[in-house]
């Protein structure tokens, strides 16, 4: 029986999608829930997964092609039995060591690559379903350091588990030159790109900065982060969750900085929900904690945990990343000592973590070493006086200097 495969029903504020990448081709054999297409929108990638058994009977969109909200992209023959490779794949060349007959496990698009790049397929290790070699898997394994990335490979191709950071091919391939590649930006790249424009455009940016204390936080973590991961069935308890809760606190003695603007209005929110900017292989994403003034420490590093897992397996939803009253962007964990970030619109404040650092300190009088972070609030002046913007942050600074505060909500 043949069934229409169908791009998902995209919310309101998503008008369309690219076809990001055909994991099976037409003839290729599926199995149930097997994922068969990612749609990349401007906020997420949405995967498609097979009804039921089946063959991917015929492609209506192919990778590149803009769908939009239930538009269909494919046919499917549900019941129906095909190969593990396309009706019309091309023969492999018998000259090819990368396609011989002792590698048949691999999907059409995997043989492919290894054809067009001469690779040794027992090289390159397999992640699919029964050993299966899918195509991330040979673009990642040529764009491991010891290898080069040849430029025909497609940026679409990129792993989606890759590391947190953004993923770059490389173009360190010896003896050909001064190598360029011009590669398409991801609709989730062009988006936030727009975004980010837009906040400098429009708002009235300032950015004022402090300096805490993290020693206080980190004697607290190291003597109870065993009991605590014993307790909370293996949640560790990391330096975020204090930052969110002593965000929490700050934002509700100054509910400025939890506003939005719309319009020539201002929304005060008597709630907050935390957005945490997370890296991953696709672009700047920002999934949001929500009404974190009813959360634990354990419930924060938790929710935390969990949204940068979906983020690096490309598992992040649109529901996930929706609203959210204010922002933390934490460029510690790359190292960086000190910057001025964006805020997120609507939202008229952000908060940036660093790096923790050794500084030598003057403490009443005498000189002494301490770990010190430095804090960055960047904030929409049109909305918050530069006041309550340095109280602020004061007040997160206070709290995290004396962490008992924010247990005992003093």
């Amino acid at each position: 029986m043949a069934i229409e495969i169908k791009a998902p029903t995209f919310p309101e504020s998503v008008a369309d999608g690219t076809i990001a990448t055909w994991h099976k081709q037409p003839g290729e054999q599926v199995a149930r829930d097997e994922l068969i297409v990612d749609i990349e929108t401007d906020k997420v990638v949405l995967e498609v997964v097979a009804p039921n058994d089946g063959v991917v009977e015929s492609i209506v969109k192919g990778e590149g092609e803009v769908v939009l909200s239930g538009e269909v992209i494919g046919v499917f023959a549900e019941g129906a039995t095909g190969s593990a490779a396309p009706a019309d794949a091309p023969a492999p060349a018998a000259s090819s060591e990368a396609v011989s007959a002792e590698t048949p496990n691999a999907s059409p698009a995997a043989r492919k690559l290894i054809e067009e790049n001469n690779l040794d397929a027992s090289a390159v290790p397999a992640t699919g379903k029964g050993g299966l070699i899918t195509k991330e898997d040979v673009v990642s394994y040529m764009g491991a350091p010891s290898k080069s990335v040849p430029a025909s490979v497609p940026q679409t191709e990129t792993k989606k588990a890759a590391a947190v950071a953004p993923s770059m091919p490389s173009l360190d391939i010896p003896g050909q030159g001064r190598i360029e590649k011009r590669v398409p930006m991801t609709r989730l790249r062009a988006s936030v790109a727009r975004r980010l424009v837009s906040a400098q455009q429009d708002a009235a940016l300032l950015t004022t900065f402090n300096e805490v204390n993290m020693k206080p936080v980190m004697d607290l973590r190291n003597q109870y982060k065993d009991l605590f991961e014993k307790k909370h069935n293996g949640t560790r308890l990391g330096f975020m969750s204090f930052f969110v809760k002593a965000a929490v606190e700050a934002l509700k003695r100054f509910p400025a900085v939890n506003a939005s603007i719309d319009g020539s209005d201002i929304v005060y929110h008597g709630y907050q929900d935390i957005g945490v900017a997370v890296s991953s292989d696709r672009g700047l994403v920002v999934p949001v904690l929500r009404d974190v003034d009813g959360m634990g420490l354990a419930d924060i590093e938790a929710g935390i945990r969990n949204y940068g897992l979906k983020a690096r397996d490309g598992k992040l939803g649109i529901e996930d990343m929706t609203g959210g009253t204010f922002t933390i962007s934490n460029g510690g964990v790359f190292g960086s000592l000190l910057s001025t970030p964006i805020i997120n619109p609507p939202q008229t404040a952000i908060l940036g973590m660093h790096k923790i650092q050794e500084r030598p300190m003057a403490v009443n009088g005498e000189v002494v070493i301490l770990p010190m972070m430095y804090l960055a609030l960047s904030y929409d002046h049109r909305m918050i006086d530069g006041k309550e913007a340095v109280q602020f942050l004061v007040t997160i600074k206070e709290l995290l200097e004396d962490p008992a505060r924010i247990i005992l909500d003093v």
